[in-house]
């Protein structure tokens, strides 16, 4: 999604391969209230869109890169000259780190920590969630994001363990950030109004909790087991490369986790634990 103007400027079309639903300005407030930008932050904001949630960041911040993939929009917010804003046009998901950084640096030099904000299409946003969560660990100082989501993938952040809304999304990001749903709002929020209900949600970065050994056998080990959520642990294993029955077994006695529980019932610190466990058997 992206950001909508004031009702006094001309709307722009929303354009559905971007999967545009405007912010109205009213809630665009609320939005920007909820961030409490201070006035020595850096922000990058993804899909700023017209811009309403831009403007209320660019008075309010030292420094603002937005990230925008239509070049309309991109050159609309450009034509604004907005204090302390610098725009990107193109695909967040698709830009280099290095650009970003680079990108970021331009716009404030002595940048200790960015923090993200964004009303993101919601046939990507988890991709973006997960590109921030990787562009922390590759040394972007993204302190958190305050991101605009479908509310059931808000409910898939916040889900506990025996959930069904508890998945891959929920291990994986909270591995790498705290989460906190700071709004709700309707579908009249949106120009055009979407189908579906929205949830403004805080991710807050930090280093991995618990550490684990190799990062990668946690997300591949985690993607594959809940491709079996229905099966036993002792089954959804061998959906992971390379594990036998024997090895699936020796895994999990080590971890110390009973064969015969289901994917879904795992905390985040025993999927950590059976990642390191899986990677020492294989050994």
């Amino acid at each position: 999604m992206a950001a909508t103007t004031d009702r006094t400027e001309p709307k722009p079309r929303a354009r559905k391969r971007f999967g545009q639903n405007f912010l109205e300005p009213a809630w665009a407030r609320k939005v920007v209230t909820a961030i409490r930008p201070g006035a020595d932050e850096v922000f990058l904001e993804i899909g700023p869109g017209p811009g309403a949630i831009t403007t209320l960041l660019a008075g309010g911040c030292r420094g603002l890169l937005a990230c925008e993939i239509d070049r309309d929009l991109a050159a609309s917010l450009r034509a604004r000259q907005m204090p302390g804003l610098r725009v990107l046009e193109g695909d967040f998901l698709k830009m280099p780190a290095e650009v970003l950084s680079r990108e970021l640096q331009a716009t404030t030099p002595d940048a200790a920590r960015i923090r993200v904000a964004g009303n993101l299409p919601y046939n990507v946003a988890s991709p973006i969630m997960f590109r921030l969560v990787d562009l922390h660990r590759r040394g972007l100082p993204i302190a958190d994001a305050t991101l605009m989501l479908q509310r059931e993938v808000a409910d898939r952040l916040l889900a506990e363990p025996g959930s069904r809304d508890y998945g891959v999304l929920t291990v994986l990001i909270r591995h790498r950030a705290a989460v906190e749903r700071l709004l709700n709002l309707p579908p009249g929020a949106f120009r055009p109004a979407p189908k579906v209900h929205s949830s403004l949600i805080r991710l807050r970065f930090h280093g991995p909790e618990p550490p684990v050994t190799d990062e990668s056998t946690l997300e591949a080990l985690t993607t594959a087991v809940f491709s079996r959520r229905r099966k036993t642990l002792g089954n959804a294993l061998l959906a992971f490369g390379g594990v036998t029955p024997a090895t699936a077994a020796a895994a999990l006695t080590l971890a110390r986790i009973d064969p015969v529980r289901r994917p879904e019932t795992l905390t985040i610190a025993e999927f950590a634990t059976l990642a390191d466990a899986v990677l020492a058997v294989r050994a």
